[in-house]
């Protein structure tokens, strides 16, 4: 299994705030780079394409309120994956957040796919802190 980490990003937004927007994806489709494409949400479960390469969806999987959400991979997918979010309070205004992406990726793939998988996930908690 393949771990990819975002940068931990401090986020001027309590803790609780960040939380329940990462919590609805209708909210998570404001944060996906423009090679997404045909994004389709419902509050637990997303499914979206990526230019040129593949077709993916994902639910909602375990929560720790406030503090962490784990999305997993759903259907037809070219490799089983989860998307965490981590979200820690440093004060009553700000909190720091990183997202880690679990992947079980073969050799090949993890060689041709780790460079833009963490391009992914630093896109995520840099959007993040714009929007919310």
């Amino acid at each position: 299994m393949s771990e990819i980490k975002s940068d931990k990003v401090n986020i001027e937004s309590s803790q609780e705030k960040i939380y329940s927007y990462l919590i609805d994806f209708n909210n998570f489709g404001e944060l996906m780079p423009e090679q997404v494409i045909n994004w389709k949400s419902t509050i637990d479960t997303c499914s979206f394409s990526i230019k040129g390469m593949a077709d993916l969806s994902l639910r909602m999987g375990q929560k720790n309120e406030f503090s962490f959400i784990s999305y997993v991979s759903d259907g037809n997918k070219p490799f089983a994956f989860s998307l965490n979010s981590h979200i820690q309070e440093k004060d009553d205004s700000i909190s720091e957040v990183q997202i880690i992406l679990n992947a079980n990726l073969n050799p090949m793939l993890k060689m041709m796919a780790a460079r833009p998988l963490q391009n992914f996930v630093n896109l995520l908690v840099q959007k993040l802190k714009e929007v919310v």
